[in-house]
């Protein structure tokens, strides 16, 4: 079919595994470690074409107007879930700010390789609708962009989602009629008119840094949230406790047919499956669990390995999980919804390396510590943190850097040598993956000073960003 028949994306996922053309550029967002001195975040530019002579570099940097934003996740203008409208086009990519509530809208559709700005949507724009701290952008099949936000005007906690309208990127006002007490990420499926949204935490939490006393004292969410997509009211909340804190990343399987989805949930390190039951309600059950490390040498004297995000396969047959602080990046075969199979593990780099101060006393998982990686002389610093993953599933790219202050709770030496880009080879047969020693981008050399790569999106849409209808 050709490409004046339909909208953006692809008709199914099966069709994007199949068709999709392999990734030649990665977008990259990075924060800058010095933004008290006036250093802004910007979008990078990653060529990861092999037959490119620029391949594993930064060609482009779209340096924002301003410092201190802390530009985290992005999102697109037009995705598959527009598939059937030939108007739309895919050429704006959406990107919230968690540190100023700037909402950055950039033209990647003039020129790939060269992005530039082409609206800031100022936090000052929504701050009548009560609402700050953008997180999660998706675009919608009407034409809108909806964006998912966590706190109220004084950034306490507070989940909502700003609508802005998908052609001049102003806003349009609140998508929910409810409120919740906190935000994060969200996907929906207008097949079974449910939209899942996660919970993160208050930001006057989570930007001080992680401290254990917040959590005793009720600024982490819990909660699965579900939405009514087409009243857009909230009709449950389940309380995942113990086995739920921090509910990050959100991910339904890809095929729109099948109600089912998992969520990452970062400090109780477990993954969480929810699912439509035969009689219609919604429940969640705990699939994943990455048991704690007793430590001595560390922060705490329990070590969990923080659960930073989940990615799932365009084929729906594997689900990826970074390990961030015991170090290491985990593939299982999903075949089985309810009974996820280990099959495949690589440690990056993490807090248990055996050359390092923290000393592992009791492990359920490991009778050795790791060794530190080592890629192209260069020892990796941090832990496996960001991943997206090639629409045929064979490759899997890794960045480093969670969030400014979290980085310089757990990670503190990325402040100072930056955070790394990596590549992961996947067999798709069997299971399993190998870290792919020729690709390696080192964000601590870039020409301004090290930075903190964060998310990553490819120009034609991937297995984070895209919805099916």
């Amino acid at each position: 079919m050709s490409a004046c028949c339909h909208g953006p994306g692809y008709k199914s996922p099966q069709d994007a595994v199949k068709n999709g053309p392999r990734e030649s550029l990665l977008y990259t967002t990075c924060v800058s470690t010095a933004d008290s001195e006036g250093k802004p975040d910007y979008l990078a530019t990653v060529d990861v074409d092999p037959k490119s002579p620029t391949y594993c570099q930064v060609i482009h940097r779209l340096e924002m107007p301003h410092s201190g934003d802390e530009m985290h996740h992005s999102g697109w203008d037009a995705c598959s879930s527009c598939y059937d409208d030939p108007k739309v086009t895919r050429s704006k990519l959406i990107l919230p700010c968690l540190g100023s509530s700037r909402i950055y809208v950039v033209d990647v559709g003039e020129n790939e390789r060269a992005p530039k700005l082409h609206k800031v949507v100022e936090a000052e724009d929504y701050e009548s609708l009560d609402m700050t701290v953008p997180h999660t952008s998706h675009c919608l099949a009407n034409g809108e962009v909806m964006i998912s936000t966590l706190g109220d005007s004084k950034e306490n906690g507070k989940g909502g989602f700003v609508l802005l309208d998908g052609k001049t990127f102003t806003v349009k006002g609140k998508w929910q009629k409810d409120d919740v007490p906190f935000g994060y990420d969200f996907w929906y499926q207008p097949r079974h008119n449910i939209m899942v949204s996660s919970e993160w935490g208050s930001p006057r939490a989570f930007k001080s840094g992680f401290n254990p006393e917040h959590l005793k004292n009720g600024l982490y969410g819990t909660h699965l949230n579900f939405w009514n997509w087409n009243e857009k009211t909230l009709i449950k909340r389940i309380d995942m406790g113990s086995d739920g804190i921090m509910p990050l990343e959100v991910r339904f399987l890809h095929d729109p047919d099948v109600p089912i989805g998992y969520v990452g949930c970062a400090y109780s390190s477990t993954v969480i499956r929810f699912y439509k039951t035969n009689e219609g309600e919604w429940a969640t059950e705990k699939v994943i669990a990455i048991p704690p490390k007793k430590v001595d040498g560390w922060l705490f004297p329990e070590m969990p390995g923080i659960v930073t995000d989940i990615l799932i396969s365009m084929d729906d047959k594997y689900l990826y999980l970074s390990n961030w602080v015991h170090g290491d990046i985990r593939q299982y075969d999903i075949t089985d919804r309810a009974r996820p199979k280990l099959t495949g593990q690589v440690f990056l780099g993490g807090c248990i390396v055996n050359d390092g101060p923290v000393k592992v006393t009791d492990d359920n998982e490991l009778n050795e510590q790791p060794e530190p990686r080592i890629v192209k002389g260069t020892r990796l610093c941090g832990g496996p943190q960001m991943l997206q993953l090639s629409l045929d599933g064979k490759r899997l790219y890794v960045t480093s850097s969670l969030y400014s202050s979290w980085d310089d709770t757990f990670y503190p030496e990325i402040k100072k040598k930056g955070s790394t880009l990596l590549r992961m080879d996947v067999d798709v047969e069997k299971g399993g993956m190998t870290i792919n020693e020729d690709f390696f981008v080192d964000f601590g050399k870039e020409p301004n000073g090290p930075v903190r790569a964060h998310e990553m999106r490819y120009p034609g849409g991937d297995c984070s960003s895209d919805i099916f209808l």
